[in-house]
Parts: structure tokens; C-alpha cells; sequence
């Protein structure tokens, strides 16, 4: 039976359905339950035990709903939470870091640049893998202000997100930057805009990618993977309206089922 229980997977509100979707890929036969807590949206701005109170809520819905593993699709939530919930929760856990590593490890320039938001950037976990792999390096962090509400409005591509991008990204510009890691599990979606913005050597890297294979290693090493070759349920949740995620996840639109729900 736990072998079908669904993938569970949070965050502060519509950006981690870009974690989904990696691991969608990856793990196509996989029933998923997304929650998108996008009534307490955005995390980045709250207290370290604010986003541990939310996370704790978003782990026992999913729990409550079958899950068998959890991510944690959320940098804010990942960084500020993540002991406790693995700590209190028996159940496979899984959170999501911004890829400072692989920046810190391919840069010519010696300099990169983090976006990300204030709570992941203040977080002591975040502190702790800034200054393991970073010591020789020049690091430009930029809280992205400002950013997930527009994400979460569906505004990608407005005046205001170009204006509030080439804010954001003057200064690592001039740090002359070669690797940009995004912090935020919303940030994806507005790659093709900071693309258009910073030097065509820049690379971007986030995370998702990374955290759909750690999800598929864990659950092959504890024998959790669906067998079945039938259509997976794939569930998304949100307390807020659904126009977004409808719009952010459109292509997968004939498989998935939206709904509001109070969590």
C-alpha cells in the first residue's frame, strides 16, 4: 500500500509546483499532492518560528492525506524548519537548498550571485553552506523583494517584474557575476525574463532538478516507488484562488486536478 501513497510536496504558495515538475519528469508513475500555502505567502519575510509553525501545518496535512514522502519545495522553509520536521515526523523528509555548491565549484569570474529571499539568506543553515564552499569567492546576495507576490498574481512579465529584476540584478552585474543561483523555489518561472536582463555568459542554476533525483534516491533505498503503470493522481491544493497554478502548470492541464482548500 505505501508504495502508492503519493508523493507529498509544500510550499509557502504556487513556486514550488517548478519542484513538481521536475519531479514529475523524473518519476512520471508517481501520485502527487501538492499544497500551496499561498494564503501565508510569502514566507521569506516572516520569523524563523512563523515558517516552522507553517511547516509543521503543511507536514501533518500531508501526512493526514497519505503521504509517504515529504518535500519541502520551499528554500524559506527548507532552511528555517527542516531539523525540526525530520526530527518530530517519522517519515521521509526532503528539502531543497540553493545550488551554491555547483556555482561556487564552476565560476571563472570568482564571483556569483544568490537571489533568494530574506529568510532563506538570514537562515543559519544557509549561512553554514555559504561559508563551507565559498571561501575564495566574491558572493553578491540580493533579497528578491517584492518578487513572489508578483509570481503568485501570475505577473511574470509585467513592467513592474522587469523593473524590480534589473533592480536586483544591477549589483551583480557589476560584481561581474558568472553564475546567478536562484534561492526560491518561485524563482524559475521567471528565468526567460532574468535571461533577457543579465550578460549572455551568465548561468542560472536552481535547485529542482537536484531535488527530484534525492527524492527518487530515497525512495528506491527504502523500496517506496510505484510499480503500477496506470495514470498517476495528481493532486494540487491551495488556500488562496487556483487562476495561478492553473496558469503556471497549463500544459499539464489535462492530468491534474486544482482545487481550493482550507488547510
Amino acid at each position: 500500500m505505501v508504495k502508492n501513497n503519493p508523493i507529498g510536496i509544500f510550499d509557502s504558495g504556487v513556486g514550488g509546483s517548478s519542484i513538481w515538475q521536475e519531479i514529475h519528469k523524473l518519476l512520471p508513475l508517481e501520485h502527487t499532492i501538492y499544497l500551496a500555502d499561498s494564503k501565508n505567502a510569502p514566507y521569506g519575510n516572516k520569523s524563523a518560528e512563523e515558517i516552522t509553525k507553517l511547516s509543521i501545518k503543511n507536514t501533518e496535512k500531508l501526512i493526514e492525506m497519505g503521504a509517504k514522502i515529504i518535500v519541502v519545495a520551499c528554500n524559506t522553509a527548507t532552511t528555517n524548519s527542516i531539523s525540526t520536521l525530520r526530527k518530530n515526523y517519522n517519515i521521509p523528509i526532503i528539502g531543497i537548498e540553493p545550488a551554491i555548491k555547483p556555482a561556487a565549484l564552476q565560476t571563472a569570474t570568482k564571483s556569483i550571485g544568490i537571489l533568494a529571499t530574506k529568510g532563506t539568506l538570514s537562515s543559519v543553515l544557509f549561512s553554514k553552506t555559504t561559508q563551507e564552499f565559498t571561501k575564495d569567492i566574491n558572493v553578491v546576495e540580493i533579497i528578491g523583494e517584492g518578487l513572489v507576490p508578483l509570481i503568485e498574481a501570475g505577473n511574470l512579465d509585467g513592467i513592474e517584474m522587469h523593473s524590480l529584476l534589473q533592480k536586483h540584478t544591477k549589483p551583480m552585474i557589476a560584481a561581474n557575476i558568472d553564475y546567478l543561483v536562484l534561492g526560491c523555489s518561485h524563482y524559475p518561472y521567471i528565468i526567460p525574463k532574468l535571461k533577457d536582463i543579465l550578460p549572455p555568459n551568465v548561468k542560472i542554476i536552481d535547485s529542482g532538478e537536484a531535488v527530484a533525483r534525492q527524492t527518487k534516491t530515497v525512495l528506491q533505498s527504502l523500496d517506496m516507488l510505484r510499480k503500477e503503470n496506470t495514470l498517476p493522481n495528481l493532486q494540487f491544493f491551495t488556500n488562496a484562488e487556483t487562476d495561478t497554478l492553473k496558469f503556471l502548470l497549463k500544459e499539464h492541464a489535462e492530468k491534474i486536478s486544482v482545487e481550493k482548500k482550507d488547510f
